[in-house]
């Protein structure tokens, strides 16, 4: 079966700019995000999420210059989970003995950057996208594995805060340089 491709060209970014104020709550919102994940507090962290939550993560191929842009699988993920499966997850991450590929859990610090907040159709709704690098240390090793990635997320209001809706994690490896994916991103 071939997969089919995304074109990756299209960015969201080219919506109509939130106020500064909403991309400071946003921005805040991401960064208390990424320190719940490093902090392995997954049970706090899915209290942001959304329930219609969709979170892909797909596999990037190597194209020519012709149809560069279009090199993101639309059917072949890494990852690829809704609220239930996230929730699955984590369980099985927190509370299980099977997820040895966490066991002992990575060190990890997640940084983002070059966040761009966009107003969409839906009142309330923002696409964000944003720039992730990954820093991960298992066991004793003595370096890094680094993951580098633009993230394209939908945001909702919800209260005083917001929630994850959608996410999609376009990593710029076509092979992963880590043995493992067992994080989230």
């Amino acid at each position: 079966m071939t997969a089919t491709a995304v074109d990756i060209r299209h960015q969201p970014a080219a919506l109509k700019p939130a106020s500064p104020t909403v991309f400071f709550e946003v921005q805040q919102f991401l960064n208390h995000e990424a320190y719940l994940l490093d902090t392995l507090r997954l049970r706090d962290w899915t209290g942001l999420l959304a329930t219609d939550l969709s979170y892909r993560v797909p596999v990037r191929q190597t194209r020519d210059r012709a149809t560069f842009g279009r090199e993101i699988s639309d059917t072949v993920c890494h990852m690829e989970d809704d609220y239930e499966s996230i929730l699955g997850r984590v369980s099985r991450l927190v509370d299980g003995k099977s997820a040895w590929s966490e066991d002992p859990p990575s060190r990890v610090r997640r940084f983002v950057t070059n966040v761009a907040v966009g107003e969409t159709e839906t009142a309330d709704e923002f696409e964000v996208v944003s720039y992730l690098l990954v820093a991960r240390n298992r066991f004793d090793q003595e370096t890094y594995q680094l993951l580098c990635a633009e993230r394209r997320d939908r945001i909702r209001r919800d209260g005083h805060s917001f929630k994850l809706a959608r996410r999609d994690v376009l990593v710029d490896q076509a092979v992963l340089g880590m043995p493992n994916l067992g994080i989230f991103l």
